[in-house]
């Protein structure tokens, strides 16, 4: 289904800048190496976690927004690491990439709502007469709706500005 093309081509985005600013915090800090280390491995397990077709339901979709999760709870973590870094906090990379972060949540929240339209467009279609035969013959299987769990209701905190 392309809807949900574009929602794992959003959290990749995300994940892509969340590991540019663990970088362009390593600059600043040495000693922090925990914390790099965590964002590291979520992003290693949220990028290789994708769904195929076969997957698109809902244990798939739980699966790939626990793993999507973890790496925002690392990103938590890189956070609380920043606040010790007020000369970072203006750097111009450093500000670039929470700006884009922060849209790329937005973008992960519509795209995640388009993926949820589509799936109820697609079920709705193959309910109606006479293509619910047709969808009976041929397999034409309800998909279901991209629930997030509990904790990813939330979106991280990325405003640095506060001194």
């Amino acid at each position: 289904m392309m809807a949900w093309a574009q929602v794992e081509n959003q959290y990749q985005r995300r994940s892509d800048l969340i590991l540019n600013l663990a970088e362009t915090v390593k600059g600043y800090s040495t000693h922090e190496q925990d914390a790099f280390g965590q964002i590291i491995e979520a992003r290693a397990n949220a990028t290789k976690t994708n769904i195929n077709i076969d997957k698109l339901n809902t244990e798939g979709l739980q699966e790939y927004d626990v793993k999507q999760s973890e790496l925002t709870h690392a990103f938590a973590r890189l956070i609380m690491v920043v606040e010790s870094y007020p000369d970072l906090k203006a750097n111009e990379n450093f500000i670039m990439l929470q700006g884009q972060i922060e849209g790329t949540e937005n973008r992960i929240s519509f795209e995640r709502k388009r993926f949820n339209e589509s799936v109820k467009g697609y079920n709705t279609y193959r309910r109606r007469f006479p293509r619910n035969i047709a969808a009976l013959i041929l397999d034409f299987r309800k998909y279901d709706y991209f629930e997030a769990i509990p904790e990813s209701d939330t979106k991280p905190n990325v405003n640095f500005n506060k001194q």
